[in-house]
């Protein structure tokens, strides 16, 4: 019987047996079978393959930091494995992303795991996380059937949550998570900002939920982009004392006015676009702070954007803008 051919391990250096990266994506493999797993593998990449268990192997690969199986058609019956690699106790990424996952996988053997990404999933509840090392800085959990966040009390220090296209109706359970810097919550149904007091965020993303409000951000001083877009706001407040704030957008919703963001020197980008705003009348003065540093505003489809001269009016207020809707100046 003709023996299988072992398929080459594209390494960083072919004439180095230590080297430490192997990167199979997209080789469409079944199974790895035919791969060579060197012992001193740092870093396996098995993204976009046809992978429905786990190799064994993997699980003795004892300086292994980062694994990703990204996009490939691993269960929850066949991740049960994960729980019992100890071998892989220096593990700090691990990436199951875009699989078929329900429910949150057992990952506490991991105690030194740094970025966990489950998104792209049907996950329904984040029931598990509590199991999940509290060393977690960076956890992904977007595009999945999350109702509620819960059981993340313990990632005291996450910098990075990402529940982005679940179906949150309620900002909860967030006081916790002292170093959060980056909040991502687009694309679910929630109808009121509550930061349950979180006070080192640099960036929110409370796109395309049900806001008619953007009250609930006082306080929030380290704040630098906040993104609004696709809700039902209609008035522009609570926003005085985001003095650091670089990127605003409030983009489709319901705003007639420019206002509250006149203390904002350090903006450099406004999108204001998709509104009801009717007049150019009173900009230049809610923007006196930042008429200097604003580099980019978005203006077009109100109806303040018909009037006469409307580019040359806005050039005239921000001498600094490089671009005023779609249009770019060298």
């Amino acid at each position: 019987m003709e023996e299988e051919e072992t398929i080459a391990v594209p390494v960083n250096d072919e004439d180095d047996p230590s080297s430490t990266l192997l990167d199979l994506t997209s080789y469409q493999l079944h199974d790895l079978d035919s791969v060579e797993l060197p012992p001193s593998l740092t870093e396996l990449d098995l993204t976009a393959n046809r992978l429905s268990t786990l190799d064994p192997r993997i699980g003795n690969l004892s300086h292994l930091q980062k694994l990703s199986l990204r996009q490939n058609l691993i269960s929850d019956a066949a991740v049960l494995p994960l729980s019992s690699w100890n071998a892989l106790s220096s593990l700090e990424e691990l990436v199951l992303r875009d699989n078929q996952f329900k429910n949150i996988p057992d990952v506490s053997v991991f105690k030194k795991l740094l970025v966990f990404d489950v998104a792209f999933n049907e996950i329904s509840s984040l029931h598990g996380l509590s199991r999940v090392s509290d060393t977690l800085k960076e956890l992904y959990v977007s595009k999945n059937e999350v109702a509620m966040i819960e059981e993340i009390e313990h990632f005291h220090q996450l910098q990075l949550l990402e529940l982005g296209s679940n179906k949150l109706r309620v900002m909860e359970n967030l006081q916790s998570l002292e170093n959060l810097q980056e909040l991502w919550l687009g694309r679910n149904r929630i109808k009121v900002v509550n930061l349950c007091g979180l006070k080192c965020i640099k960036k929110i993303s409370l796109q395309s939920n049900r806001l008619t409000s953007m009250m609930g951000f006082d306080g929030c001083v380290t704040l630098e982009e906040l993104y609004l877009s696709h809700n039902g706001i209609a008035k522009m407040e609570g926003l005085s004392s985001l003095v650091n704030l670089r990127v605003l957008d409030v983009s489709s919703n319901k705003i007639t006015l420019v206002d509250d963001i006149v203390n904002l020197t350090k903006l450099e980008d406004l999108w204001l676009n998709d509104n009801q705003i009717a007049s150019l009348e009173g900009i230049a003065e809610a923007v006196t702070g930042s008429k200097e540093k604003l580099t980019t505003i978005y203006l077009e489809n109100n109806p303040c954007a018909k009037t006469p001269n409307y580019t040359g009016i806005l050039r005239k207020i921000f001498p600094n803008i490089q671009q005023i809707d779609s249009d770019i100046f060298s």
